[in-house]
Formats: C-alpha cells, sequence, structure tokens
C-alpha cells in the first residue's frame, strides 16, 4: 500500500511539474477590480508588461471596478482554476468581509494567493495648530477631550479609515471620524484645519509635510518607510502591537496547480525587485514587497481576524 502511495505522490508532483514547466501556452488576464490610474492598476500593471515578456505570452490587464471591487474579484473567483484567470486586488479585499453581511465570495476559501507585489505605507499627520509633537502627547490629548477631535479618512470604510479606526480601538480613545471623497481632499482639509488629524497615504502627505503645512508623528507600518525613515513606527512611537498599511497583492482562484502558484510567485517577487520597477514604485510611495505565498496567506487570514474586531469595535454595521 505504502508503494502505490508513494507512487501516486510522484506521479502527482510530476504532473505539478509538467503544468508549471508549460505554463503558460497561451495569453493570461489579470482582472483588477478598480478604475485604471490608481496605486492599484499601476503597482500591477508594472509587473504584468515584464510577466508577458519571461513568459512570452500576452499578460492582458482587465480593469472591471464595481460595487466597491465586489464585481471584478466575483469574476476571479469564479474562474477556472488554471492560472489564466488572475486578480490584481489592494487591502480592500481582507476589509471587505466586516463590512457586507453577504459577500459573493469567501476570501479566504475561494483564493490561492501568489504574492503581494507592495506596500503603500500611511502616516500619521496633524495640523501645526494642534498642541503634539509626538504620538504619547497626541493620545494624551485624545483621551483627555473624548470626541473633540476630528480625523479625516479617505471615505467611510477605506484604508484611511480602518488605520483610524484600529487606533482608536487600540488606545481607546474616541474622534470623530469625517469621510472625504479621496485621499488629496482629506489633505486639503487637514492643511485648512477643518480636521485636526488624518492617516494619510505618505505619497500624498510627503509634499504637504515638507513644505511645513502639516506635522508628521509616525508612520503606520511595522518598519520604517524607505520613502521616510527619518519618522517612528506607531509602535515605536508609543502604541506597541499597532500596524497598518496598504498593500498590492495577485491571487489566483482556488485550486490553481501549486506548481503554477510558484511559477508565478517566483517570477513576481524577482520582478518587484528589479531597479527599475522598484524605482518606479517608490517614486509613488509604493514599497516593493514580492512575499511568498504561504506568507501572503497568513497576511490575508491575519487582517481579515483582525479587521472584523476593530470594525465590531466601532460599532460599523455591514451592509
Amino acid at each position: 500500500m505504502k508503494t502505490i502511495v508513494c507512487a501516486a505522490a510522484l506521479a502527482l508532483a510530476w504532473v505539478g511539474d509538467a503544468a508549471a514547466q508549460a505554463y503558460p501556452n497561451r495569453p493570461v488576464r489579470v482582472i483588477i477590480p478598480q478604475s485604471a490610474g490608481g496605486s492599484t492598476d499601476l503597482a500591477v500593471r508594472a509587473v504584468t508588461q515584464r510577466l508577458g515578456d519571461v513568459f512570452g505570452q500576452s499578460v492582458v490587464v482587465d480593469n472591471r471596478p464595481g460595487a466597491g471591487s465586489l464585481v471584478g474579484t466575483e469574476l476571479v473567483a469564479k474562474a477556472a482554476p488554471d492560472g489564466y484567470t488572475l486578480l490584481g486586488v489592494a487591502s480592500s479585499f481582507s476589509i471587505n468581509p466586516s463590512l457586507h453581511a453577504r459577500l459573493p465570495f469567501d476570501p479566504v476559501r475561494d483564493f490561492a494567493p501568489i504574492s503581494r507585489l507592495c506596500a503603500l505605507p500611511h502616516i500619521l499627520v496633524v495640523h501645526p495648530a494642534v498642541p503634539v509633537k509626538s504620538l504619547k502627547e497626541l493620545i494624551a490629548l485624545a483621551r483627555a477631550k473624548p470626541g473633540q477631535l476630528n480625523v479625516a479618512t479617505s471615505g467611510i470604510s477605506t484604508s484611511t479609515h480602518m488605520a483610524a479606526e484600529l487606533f482608536m480601538y487600540m488606545t481607546g480613545t474616541k474622534m470623530v471620524t469625517v469621510p472625504y471623497k479621496g485621499g488629496a481632499p482629506g489633505n486639503i482639509a487637514l492643511v485648512s484645519g477643518e480636521v485636526q488629524l488624518y492617516f494619510a497615504t505618505i505619497s500624498t502627505a510627503l509634499p504637504h509635510i515638507r513644505a511645513g503645512k502639516l506635522r508628521a508623528l509616525a508612520v503606520t507600518t511595522r518598519k520604517r518607510t524607505a520613502a521616510a525613515p527619518e519618522y517612528p513606527t506607531i509602535a515605536e512611537a508609543g502604541l506597541p502591537g499597532y500596524e497598518h498599511s496598504s498593500w498590492v497583492g495577485m491571487l489566483a482562484p482556488a485550486g490553481t496547480p501549486p506548481a503554477v502558484i510558484t511559477r508565478l510567485n517566483d517570477e513576481i517577487a524577482r520582478i518587484v525587485h528589479l531597479p527599475e520597477v522598484r524605482e518606479f514604485l517608490l517614486r509613488d510611495g509604493l514599497e516593493p514587497e514580492g512575499d511568498s505565498a504561504k506568507e501572503f496567506a497568513t497576511n490575508i487570514r491575519n487582517e481579515v481576524a483582525k479587521w472584523n474586531k476593530v470594525v465590531k469595535a466601532a460599532g460599523i454595521k455591514p451592509q
């Protein structure tokens, strides 16, 4: 019996290797469930262009926005698991399960993670009139004045909103979140003094910080960012365990052959660290990642659980 089982395992491994070696033998489609021109679109296109060169096949990007990214994501969840339909996705992918009572897919069960392409750090900034110069001073002020500080967001349930909710959840503070129609209007509101603070994306906030119009306190990521290494992380500055950043990643439908996932992961991890790709991403505040499929899968599971706790604590009702 052992001999039969071993032979079957070897046969499956051989089939998997053969599939990886033959892959791809026709064009690959990468669906992006957001509009063209955003950070997700830019990062995915930078990678897919070079994937096409390596594979000798067309790798076509297909933007399918709609229903807060659910339309395009569902298309991939239901696609054939053969490696010829992939998904380029933003970090909202792991937030959506907490915000929607009924999703047409399961973010863990229905997808095979390939790799994160890049991370988009956020930075906690305050208006210069706010009488704080450190994270600890901000926490003390927020605790002393519950409900009196206004924090901008780039929209309800966006990454900047979730960064603020996570901060309040971990510090036991209460601030008023004020949604704006995007990151740029949020920055303008903070510069003008309409609000007191903002967990802005670093690429949009840095020009205002360097012009002296905003005061930066800390970055939201696990480690300091290459875009502004002079600023500590929120964890370093006094709130251990805090970590948040937007990210862009690629997934395949669940059931895609592991050998195909490995081939894609190997190439993507190499591509995002090519000097010209790295320079392109960093120029827009995007930090190259290229983690393993296993690491990416763990990250998604952890984030789904984390945001579920934060959303419940914030009293946000799933739609």
